[in-house]
């Protein structure tokens, strides 16, 4: 049974309401080169109201589209689990699928893209319910998913696909009412220019030039309203310095800068404390109300990012668990960001698309207590089993109830975390509207009844 979302209508006090972080932009604020300065800076309230977008990872690594089921990230590592670490399951796929001597370079030939339709891609989006996207433009292969000056041959227009992936599908983000943005990977894996910063102990810096070069040109040529970076771990502050030059031309002077928001990896020991939005780690769900506004990253398929031939059914997260994450994220506080990974052609696998489009149906019904919504004075019924989580509405008129499993006690619910109030009223949201039900004062005052 898939949840649906019950609206208890109330005059809540101001103390029952909780807001952790500073949202919306006001008179235009000069910010330096450092955290504390570049900390101050408001978040875009459109971020905190989105609660849903898209992740979409896929690149060279789409092409062997292969990983074991350990969890984590297994597909769109390919490369550095066949070439760098050797393990032996990558190295005996090779074996038995490739002749001797290919190279991890020789599948960009083969990421044709020719079924990929940035037009489709946007109206699937759209019909999830998301609200932005977040487009995998390098990962730590180095391949860019844009004409990159500073990766020639090694890019989406010179080998592959022969086009310019990231500006169709941030253009078709755009066009259908979407906020786009852009995932970059500050490192790469076997890029001699990093080798040999990395082998003088991070003091020299010639890598980062290239990469930081990178960033600059996303965000000068698509214009994205959200920076996720990643690939920020070999190395601290003291070597990659310079994103926080880049984020301050950025919010300063860029031409995103009253909209975009962007993540916490820009450094070794920085995630998690710094940046418009904490993504911390992968599949980040805390369980509690964080006092910055953050961010849950998670995949369709529990093992991997990218796209895998070798996944089976039960590798993918069916809705109802696709919805508790959904609800319990947005409950807490957070955003979540659900990631697909493209075929090799270009196309959304069919078993994500159907997720996707389940997850719009349901958030066309209840959406409602999802977007532009806070946290409540309470998260969570606790107690009992009843899996259920609060969401409220910013104007403190409305909560709402998430139930990801349906009353089996004759419809009715049993709450403990609403307070009887005057003209309190409750109602179940449906496609039509809201469908009215019963309410009253539980006994001895300690919560309400609800009769669906």
């Amino acid at each position: 049974m898939c949840p649906n979302s019950v609206r208890i209508g109330a005059t809540m006090r101001k103390s029952e309401s909780l807001i952790g972080f500073v949202l919306g932009l006001t008179a235009a604020t000069a910010y330096d080169a450092n955290w504390t300065s570049l900390d101050t800076r408001p978040l875009p309230s459109w971020y905190d109201d989105a609660k849903v977008g898209i992740f979409i990872v896929g690149g060279v690594f789409s092409v062997p589209s292969w990983g074991e089921e350990f969890g984590g990230a297994s597909g769109e590592w390919f490369q550095d689990y066949w070439q760098l670490e050797k393990r032996q399951s990558y190295v005996d796929f090779m074996a038995q699928n490739y002749p001797p001597g290919f190279t991890y370079a020789d599948f960009a030939a083969s990421l044709k893209y020719d079924l990929f339709n940035a037009t489709q891609w946007a109206e699937l989006f759209v019909k999830s319910g998301a609200k932005y996207t977040v487009f995998l433009t390098k990962h730590h292969d180095g391949f860019t998913l844009w004409p990159s000056a500073t990766s020639f041959n090694w890019n989406s227009q010179d080998v592959g696909p022969r086009r310019d992936v990231t500006g169709e599908i941030t253009a078709a983000t755009k066009a259908a009412g979407l906020h786009a943005g852009v995932y970059h990977s500050l490192f790469e894996w076997v890029n001699p220019l990093f080798l040999a910063d990395q082998a003088n102990n991070f003091t020299t810096r010639n890598f980062v030039k290239k990469t930081m070069g990178e960033l600059h040109d996303l965000v000068s040529r698509y214009e994205p309203d959200v920076i996720w970076s990643d690939g920020d771990w070999p190395a601290g502050d003291e070597y990659w310095q310079a994103p926080l030059e880049f984020l301050q031309w950025l919010v300063n002077d860029s031409p995103v800068k009253d909209t975009v928001v962007f993540n916490d990896r820009w450094g070794k020991g920085d995630s998690c404390k710094h940046g418009s939005f904490y993504s911390c780690q992968d599949r980040y769900n805390p369980g509690k109300v964080q006092t910055h506004k953050w961010e849950n990253a998670m995949t369709l398929d529990y093992h991997s990012w990218g796209y895998r031939r070798n996944a089976r059914a039960g590798d993918y997260m069916p809705l109802d668990q696709l919805l508790e994450q959904l609800v319990s994220t947005v409950a807490f506080g957070g955003n979540i960001l659900i990631n697909v990974g493209p075929a090799v052609d270009g196309s959304i696998p069919v078993i994500m698309e159907e997720r996707l489009v389940s997850l719009g149906a349901w958030l066309s019904v209840n959406g409602e207590g999802v977007y532009g919504t806070t946290v409540w004075r309470a998260q969570k019924e606790e107690g009992g089993k009843l899996r259920a989580y609060y969401t409220a509405s910013k104007a403190n008129a409305s909560v709402y109830l998430h139930l990801l499993d349906w009353p089996t006690a004759g419809g009715v619910l049993n709450l403990t975390q609403p307070k009887p109030q005057a003209g309190m009223a409750a109602s179940l949201l449906t496609a039509s509207g809201g469908l009215p039900c019963g309410i009253e004062a539980a006994h001895g005052g300690a919560g309400i009844t609800v009769s669906l």
